[in-house]
C-alpha cells in the first residue's frame, strides 16, 4: 500500500473511534472510556496527516511541546469552579484556529505561494475552486465568532464583565448592518477572489466576524451560558469543518461535523430544558434589569427560616429519602466530596439517597455531572429533573446545595416573572427543604427565589462545604 491508501485507511479507522466515543460520552458510565477512545482517533488523524505531508517537524515539534505544556499546566491549575470559562477559552481557540488556517490559505493563493502555483492543494492553479473559495470565508466567519464569542462568555463567566445582558438603542439595527457586510464582503470575495477589492474584503469580512462575535453574545445573560457554551461548541466544529474543506482534509470535515452537529443537539437539549427557544436565548436579552424582576414584579414576600447543622441532623437522622439538588454554590464552594460522604452516612442509616440533577444546573451543560463524578458518587444515585418531580412529593428531605434558578418555584407559579415557564425541580413539593446558601441573594438569573419563604423550606446559612461538614460530624459523633 502506498501512503495514501495509508492515510485513507487511518482517516476511516479515526472517524469510526469518534463516531463511537461521542456515542459513549452520552452516557456518565462509560464517558471516560468515550474521551480516551475520542482522544485515540484524533491521535491517529494527527500521526497520519503528519506522515502523509512529509513536512519539517522542527516547529511542529516546537508547537506540540508548547501546547502541551500550556494544557497540561491549565487542565491541573484550573480548579472546577472555573471549568465552564476553560471550556469557552477552549471554544475559542479552536475557532481562531480555523480562522487563521482560512486567513493563511487564502494568502497563499492570492499571492501565489508554495502548493497553489502548481496546483497540489484545495485550490487549483488554473482557477479557484468555489467549494474551496466558500469554505475559506466560512472558516473565516465562523472562526472569528466564535473566538471573539466565546471571550465574551468568558469574560461573563470568569465575572470580569456583567453577565447581565449589555442592551443600547438601535442594537438590532447594528446587527443588521453588520449582517448585510457579511453578506456583502462574502458575495464580491467569491466571485473573484483574485480582485483586490476582493482582498480587501476579505480583511474587512475578518474584522467584521470579530465584531459580530462580540455584538451577538453581550445581549445574553449569565444564566443563558450553559447554552451560549454549547453553541459556540458548535460554532467551533463548524469552522474546523470548513477548515477542512478548505485543506482537504477528510477526518478534519468528519470530526468538525461531528462537533457542529452535537453541539447544536446539546443546543437544542439545553432551550427545551429552560422551556424557550434558541432565538429568544441569542435576542430576548434575559436577565436584564427589565427582565430580572422579582415573583409578581415586588418579590416573593414572607419571613425565611433559619437552621442549624444541628437540627438539620435530626431531620435528616429520621428521614427515610433524601435527595441533594446540586448547583453552582456546590462548586463554589468544592462541597461534592463532603456531600458524597453525607450521602453515604445517610444510606448506612437507612435511607435511600439519590442526587437530582437539572440540564441547565451550573455554569456548563454537564458541570454538576463531573463535579459528582468527580467525588466517585454512584452513577446509578443521579436521576433527571423529569424522573425526580413525579416521585418528590415522597420524599422526606430535598437539599438544595447552592441551586437557585432551577428550584425556583416562580418559573412554575408565576406567569410575570422573567423565568416563568422554565421546568424546575420541585423541591418545595417535598415534605422538606434544605437550602445551602450563603445569603439571601438571587442566582445568576437576577430573579428572587419563592422557595426561601416556604413553610417547609429551612436555610441553611453558611459556605456549604463547612454546612454539610458540621451535619457530617453530627452523624460521626452520635
Amino acid at each position: 500500500m502506498d501512503i495514501n491508501t495509508i492515510t485513507i485507511l487511518a482517516y476511516m479507522v479515526s472517524a469510526v473511534l469518534f463516531i463511537f466515543g461521542l456515542k459513549m460520552l452520552s452516557k456518565a458510565t462509560t464517558a471516560v472510556r468515550g474521551n480516551l477512545v475520542s482522544s485515540l482517533g484524533m491521535l491517529i488523524a494527527i500521526v497520519a496527516t503528519l506522515i502523509h505531508a512529509g513536512m519539517d517537524y522542527q516547529w511542529i515539534i516546537v508547537g506540540v511541546l508548547i501546547g502541551g505544556i500550556v494544557g497540561t499546566v491549565a487542565a491541573l491549575r484550573v480548579p472546577m469552579t472555573s471549568m465552564p470559562e476553560f471550556v469557552a477559552l477552549f471554544n475559542g481557540t479552536g475557532g481562531l484556529a480555523s480562522m487563521l488556517v482560512g486567513w493563511s490559505e487564502y494568502y497563499h493563493f492570492y499571492h501565489k505561494i508554495g502548493p497553489y502555483t502548481v496546483g497540489t492543494a484545495g485550490i487549483d492553479a488554473g482557477g479557484p475552486n468555489v467549494v474551496n473559495i466558500i469554505a475559506i470565508y466560512l472558516a473565516v466567519l465562523i472562526g472569528g465568532v466564535t473566538f471573539t464569542g466565546s471571550c465574551i462568555a468568558y469574560a461573563k463567566l470568569a465575572g470580569k464583565m456583567n453577565t447581565k445582558p449589555i442592551l443600547f438603542s438601535g442594537q438590532q439595527v447594528v446587527n443588521g448592518l453588520i449582517l448585510v457586510a457579511v453578506i456583502v464582503c462574502g458575495a464580491v470575495f467569491i466571485y473573484d477572489p483574485e480582485a483586490s477589492l476582493a482582498q480587501l474584503l476579505f480583511y474587512v469580512a475578518v474584522v467584521v466576524s470579530l465584531v459580530l462575535g462580540v455584538m451577538v453574545t453581550i445581549p445574553i445573560g449569565g444564566a443563558d451560558m450553559p447554552v451560549v457554551i454549547s453553541l459556540l461548541n458548535s460554532y467551533s466544529g463548524l469552522a474546523a469543518c470548513a477548515a477542512g474543506f478548505v485543506i482537504d482534509n477528510t477526518v478534519l470535515i468528519v470530526s468538525g461535523s461531528l462537533v457542529g452537529a452535537s453541539g447544536i443537539v446539546l443546543t437544542t437539549i439545553m432551550c427545551k430544558a429552560m422551556n424557550r427557544s434558541l432565538a429568544n436565548v441569542l435576542f430576548s436579552g434575559f436577565g436584564s434589569s427589565e427582565g430580572a424582576t422579582g415573583a409578581g414584579g415586588g418579590g416573593p414576600q414572607g419571613e425565611a427560616k433559619a437552621i442549624s447543622a444541628e437540627d438539620a441532623y435530626y431531620v435528616l437522622e429520621a428521614a427515610s429519602s433524601v435527595v441533594f439538588v446540586p448547583g453552582y454554590g456546590m462548586a463554589v464552594a468544592q462541597a461534592q466530596h463532603v456531600v458524597r460522604e453525607l450521602g453515604e452516612l445517610l444510606e448506612e442509616n437507612g435511607a435511600e439517597v439519590k442526587y437530582a440533577v437539572h440540564p441547565v444546573a451550573g455554569r456548563m451543560p454537564g458541570h454538576m455531572n463531573v463535579l459528582l463524578a468527580e467525588a466517585n458518587v454512584p452513577y446509578e444515585q443521579l436521576v433527571e429533573m423529569d424522573d425526580i418531580n413525579p416521585v418528590i412529593e415522597s420524599i422526606d428531605v430535598a437539599i438544595v446545595i447552592g441551586a437557585n434558578d432551577v428550584v425556583n418555584p416562580a418559573a412554575r407559579d408565576d406567569p410575570d416573572s422573567a423565568i416563568a415557564g422554565m421546568p424546575i425541580i420541585n423541591v418545595d413539593h417535598a415534605r422538606s427543604c434544605f437550602v445551602l446558601k450563603r445569603s439571601m441573594r438571587s442566582g445568576f438569573a437576577g430573579v428572587e427565589n419563592p422557595l426561601f419563604f416556604k413553610e417547609n423550606t429551612r436555610m441553611l446559612f453558611g459556605d456549604a462545604k463547612e454546612s454539610i461538614t458540621a451535619i457530617v460530624n453530627e452523624f460521626k459523633g452520635a
